[in-house]
């Protein structure tokens, strides 16, 4: 086979096998004006909806529409201006006006020609829209369980109690203390009882976020009383505050209950 021929067949093959990907990918020209496509492939099209005579020669800003995130867009110009690869997600639009999530990653190309090198900029583009709506739902649901997690129950006139079962983690932390400072100022509370007796995991995070759940109950003018304290939780909180003794405290519920009656 001659060389020529061979060359030609490896360049049909490599065109072949770049449309065969679902993946679309393009290629940009930042030596002329505006950046423009230069090359697209059938992934890039069948994404899109768009035919190769409308893209070509273009910036691939008509992908974008009014809920194309700023930062996204603000990160490739940057990595562009500095000639920098750099990876996204954002909201892309299709020719037909449909939204999907584009994971897009850019990277310079520099190429030996006979002037010296030249710089391209190669995109690759893959619809990730299913995985970002299972996310989506994923965070809901999480969102959902952190709600259930902070049931707190009005017992009587001015006093309801949060009854802390399972884990205590960071984010379900957050949820009780944006939970609770709404709750309390609605609800004008005297007494706020938080039961610890159900809790799993005892450590320093737990014993930090006592005190801090206490600041800030003692802020809105409802005293905190925090009950079902196990032994190993309170020599934390002593080792951590020397103020531990001036915590409201009670061995349960109950007994918190018939002394405020009282």
């Amino acid at each position: 086979m001659a060389l020529e021929s061979y060359k030609s067949d490896n360049l049909h093959l490599i065109k072949e096998a770049l449309d065969y990907t679902q993946v679309g990918l393009t290629v940009t020209d930042p030596s002329l004006p505006d950046n423009p496509l230069i090359y697209v492939n059938k992934g890039f099209l069948d994404m899109t909806g768009y035919q190769e005579t409308e893209v070509l020669g273009k910036n691939c800003r008509f992908l974008q529409g009014d809920e194309t995130e700023q930062i996204a867009l603000k990160q490739i110009r940057a990595a562009i201006e500095n000639k920098e690869a750099v990876t996204v997600q954002l909201k892309n639009y299709k020719k037909s006006g449909q939204m999907f999530w584009n994971e897009l990653s850019v990277a310079p190309l520099w190429i030996d020609e006979n002037e010296g090198k030249r710089l391209y900029f190669v995109g690759l583009q893959k619809d990730v829209t299913k995985e970002m709506e299972q996310q989506e739902l994923l965070e809901q649901s999480i969102d959902e369980v952190l709600n259930i997690s902070v049931p707190i129950v009005p017992v009587k006139d001015g006093i309801s109690v949060l009854p802390i079962i399972g884990t205590l983690t960071a984010p379900r932390f957050d949820k009780i203390i944006s939970t609770v400072s709404t709750y309390i100022s609605q609800s004008k509370d005297d007494y706020f009882i938080v039961d610890l007796s159900g809790l799993l995991e005892v450590d320093s995070f737990v014993a930090d976020a006592i005190f801090k759940l206490n600041d800030l109950i003692l802020m809105t003018g409802t005293e905190l009383i925090v009950t079902g304290i196990k032994p190993n939780l309170a020599m934390k909180m002593g080792e951590m505050r020397e103020d531990f003794r001036e915590l409201n405290t009670y061995m349960n519920v109950k007994s918190a209950l018939k002394k405020l009656q009282i």
